[in-house]
């Protein structure tokens, strides 16, 4: 049996609504995988039905366990967005599934809301951190939020006015496509905690109040967005450095020595899905980086503590490398090149005529750009301004052959 799983997309209006060759998929399972709502739409018969397990994990090794067999999972919408196919793709062949999406809830919000769903931003906080919602957050941006519970709107209502957006206009959509269909509207600073229904959808259409905290996604945040201890890589060095390091969707980076996790949280701002991996051995600054990394919108950021070398031998491959300090650490440089991708990017960065003197010795050998960085901030001198010079950084870039 080549394609042995199917994985359907139902709407609101139930099972009943789905093409005939769909239904075919579901009637014509061995076994029915879904959660309680989706699989009392199924009807009841002897088949075996697996509900969803914690971990997940647990449900998917079941149902590749029964490869042998026709396995149809029910799912909401579109299984591939935020859905079940996604982490059954991972585990399964194409070739040996067929999905059938449903209409989103994306798509069918944007229609009772006349938005264009390429110029809204998607994301989901089923089962995932409120605090993911930080890096949407923009003066007239539209967001659509998949929720986990029927709490989550006053959770976003509150971030929302916390962040200066209370103006903004929110509206919940309940069972989009059924007979209960039902829109809730509200400006976040005046939401009532109404009796909202579990499985509910959010849209947001952002109003920047004059006290907003604007925070963008192109490199260079300003110093105090983050917590820290003086060890920080500046705003304007961290710009050059993150334009070296050049991100792209998907791509890991490895900031090592992260200090407060700066570079690291503003490559995952930069480019979408993009993963990063802080190691820093100070306790107290592995405690500003999870800050730091929950309060502006990355807090799927992991963060290793440990001594590198050291820490990072089972790390995953990374596409790009930041050395923020110790270049001059015996094997850290051997290792992290060892390690990285082809066409990886490394940067490091470095205060000290030592690590100066390691950077230019490194260059030799393997080429890259070795650059200078001096940057002067204006500063007053009673009634007067003059330059205060930041202390200068010797960067050096290289892509790896």
């Amino acid at each position: 049996m080549s394609k042995w799983l199917s994985i359907v997309g139902i709407g609101e209006d139930g099972i009943e609504a789905l093409p005939p060759a769909t239904r075919h998929l579901i009637e014509a399972a061995d076994i029915l995988v879904g959660g309680k709502r989706h699989l009392a739409m199924a009807g009841v018969d002897a088949r075996p039905r697996i509900t969803w397990a914690t971990p997940l994990s647990l449900t998917l090794d079941e149902i590749v366990s029964h490869k042998n067999k026709r396995v149809c999972v029910l799912a909401t919408g579109d299984p591939l967005w935020f859905g079940i196919a996604n982490s059954l793709v991972k585990r399964v062949a194409i070739d040996e599934m067929t999905i059938v999406p449903s209409l989103s809830a994306f798509s069918l919000a944007c229609a009772r809301l006349g938005l264009a769903l390429h110029q809204v931003d998607c994301l989901t906080l089923h089962g995932r951190p409120l605090e993911l919602l930080h890096s949407a957050l923009a003066p007239q941006a539209r967001i659509l939020i998949l929720s986990h519970y029927r709490t989550t709107p006053e959770a976003v209502a509150d971030m929302l006015c916390d962040r200066g957006f209370g103006s903004s206009k929110m509206t919940v959509l309940e069972h989009m496509g059924g007979k209960n269909e039902r829109l809730i509207v509200a400006t976040a600073e005046d939401w009532d905690a109404a009796d909202i229904v579990d499985f509910n959808t959010i849209a947001i259409e952002c109003v920047a109040g004059t006290n907003a905290s604007i925070r963008p996604k192109t490199p260079g945040l300003p110093d105090d967005a983050f917590i820290h201890d003086g060890q920080l890589t500046k705003r304007e060095v961290r710009a050059i450095t993150l334009a070296n390091l050049a991100p792209f969707p998907g791509a890991l980076l490895w900031d090592v020595g992260a200090g407060c996790g700066s570079v690291a949280i503003e490559w995952m701002r930069v480019a979408k899905n993009a993963r990063a991996t802080a190691f820093e051995q100070n306790q107290t600054r592995l405690q500003m980086i999870a800050d730091n990394a929950n309060g502006l919108g990355t807090p799927f950021l992991e963060i290793v503590s440990g001594t590198a070398p050291k820490c990072l031998e089972n790390a995953d491959t990374p596409d790009a490398i930041f050395i923020g300090g110790g270049i001059t650490t015996p094997g850290l440089f051997d290792h992290c090149w060892n390690v990285l991708s082809a066409q990886g990017r490394l940067v490091a960065n470095a205060v000290t005529l030592e690590g100066e003197a390691r950077l230019s010795e490194l260059s030799h050998i393997h080429g890259g750009e070795l650059t200078r960085i001096s940057i002067s901030r204006a500063q007053s001198i009673g009634q007067y301004r003059s330059w205060r010079p930041l202390r200068p950084v010797t960067q050096w870039s290289v892509v790896k052959p």
